[in-house]
Parts: structure tokens; C-alpha cells; sequence
């Protein structure tokens, strides 16, 4: 247990750190630092739960703790860099319609329209200072996760743009809403994104959402193949 005003002050800190990384996310272009970031970002999360448990002892904070550890910066940064090493692509340097520069001052602006749009309704919520803060940077951080999906091209980098929206859910969620309903949405959206990232590890995908839907149909054709040759093999049998 520790005191409430070192608890204040350490949580705020980790959501600085928190939205840093998510800052790091958006403009990196090395698929291994973006992954190691993702990592240090869901680690952070931890930091925070653990810490907001320390002052309430909810168990459902420890739970969502040890979750987030597990899935988040064990197995799925684990079966992204596999992927990677697959793939043998460094670097994603393709980029739509924004560049990284222009990303870090959207991402700027996106914490400001939130902190000035959520200003006033979550003041009326009566919420403290430290819940506010981390409303606001849960929902900036979702925002920075849908500007990677929108504005990178490799499917790889796409998904950790998915994982750092599921990630400012999840710092939404530690301060606003009902934790045993979010913990079984986690539960779900990790499970989703752990077959998903296997299914492109299988594919061998290594492109963009076309080269993606190509590689797809084509296996999906080499199958229908098979079948028929099968099919003939045996009408010629009989």
C-alpha cells in the first residue's frame, strides 16, 4: 500500500510515458522499435493498474493487470516479431496521404481537441483530476491508433495500430467505465488479434491489404484446384 499523493503523481507520470510511446508509434517507421514500443506502452498499462490497485485493491485491477501482461506484452509482441523475422521487412516505409511529420502534428492536435472536447463533460461527472487525465489520454491514445490504421500501408503495421486503439480503450477503461465487462471485451479482441496475426504468419502476407486479399483468393483458388483434381481422379476411377 502506498499513500494516495504518491500514487497521483506516479500514475501520472506512467500516462505521459503512456502517450509518448503512442507519439513513437505513429511516426516509427522500424517494425521491431514499433513492436519493442507497443511492448514498453502495454508494459506502462500494467504500471498503471497495479499502481490505481495499490490505493483501491479492486481485484478485478489485478486481473486486468496480469492480462495485459500476458497477452499484450508476452504473446502477441512474441508472435508479431515471428512475423516480422517471416516476412523479413525492417522498415515500412510506405505511408498514406500523411507523412510522419505531418502525424506527430495531427497527434498533437488530437490531444488538444480532446482535452478541450471532454473538458466539460467529464466535469460534470465530478471526477478528479487524475481520472480526467486519464480519460483524455485514453481516448487520445485510441485516436493515434486509428491514425496509424488510416495512414500506414503494410498490413503488419495496420495491426499494431489496432492493438494501440485496443490500448486507449484499456487506459479509458482503468478510470471511466466498468472493468469485469472490459476485461471480457479484452479477453475477446486479444484472442481475435491472436488468430489473426497467426493467419498472416501461416500466409506468409508480407504487403499491403491488397497483396493480402490476393494471396488469399490465390490460395484459395490452389484449393478449389485440388479439389477438382481430386474430384476427376476419382469420377475417372470409377
Amino acid at each position: 500500500m502506498i499513500s494516495l499523493v504518491l500514487a497521483e503523481s506516479l500514475t501520472q507520470a506512467l500516462l505521459v510515458l503512456v502517450l509518448i510511446t503512442g507519439a513513437f508509434i505513429v511516426t516509427r517507421k522500424d517494425l521491431l522499435s514499433l513492436v519493442s514500443t507497443y511492448q514498453m506502452q502495454s508494459l506502462l498499462l500494467v504500471g498503471i493498474a497495479l499502481t490505481l490497485y495499490s490505493v483501491d485493491e479492486s481485484p478485478m485491477l489485478l486481473s486486468l493487470a496480469a492480462l495485459t501482461l500476458i497477452s499484450k506484452v508476452l504473446v502477441i509482441p512474441y508472435i508479431v516479431k515471428r512475423i516480422q523475422k517471416q516476412i523479413n521487412i525492417p522498415r515500412d516505409l510506405e505511408f498514406h496521404y500523411i507523412s510522419p511529420i505531418a502525424s506527430i502534428f495531427i497527434t498533437i492536435f488530437l490531444i488538444l481537441v480532446v482535452y478541450g472536447a471532454f473538458a466539460n463533460i467529464l466535469k460534470d461527472l465530478s471526477l478528479s483530476s487524475l481520472f480526467y487525465l486519464g480519460a483524455v489520454f485514453g481516448i487520445s491514445l485510441t485516436l493515434m491508433g486509428m491514425l496509424i490504421t488510416f495512414s500506414r500501408k503494410k498490413v503488419i503495421t495496420k495491426i499494431i495500430g489496432y492493438l494501440t486503439m485496443e490500448n486507449g480503450v484499456l487506459l479509458f477503461s482503468l478510470f471511466i467505465t466498468e472493468l469485469p465487462f472490459i476485461i471480457e471485451v479484452l479477453i475477446l479482441v486479444d484472442l481475435f488479434m491472436i488468430v489473426l496475426l497467426a493467419t498472416i504468419l501461416a500466409i506468409g502476407m508480407d504487403s499491403s491489404i491488397e497483396a493480402f486479399q490476393e494471396r488469399f483468393n490465390q490460395l484459395h483458388i490452389e484449393e478449389l484446384q485440388e479439389k477438382l483434381h481430386l474430384h476427376r481422379k476419382h469420377g475417372g476411377a470409377n
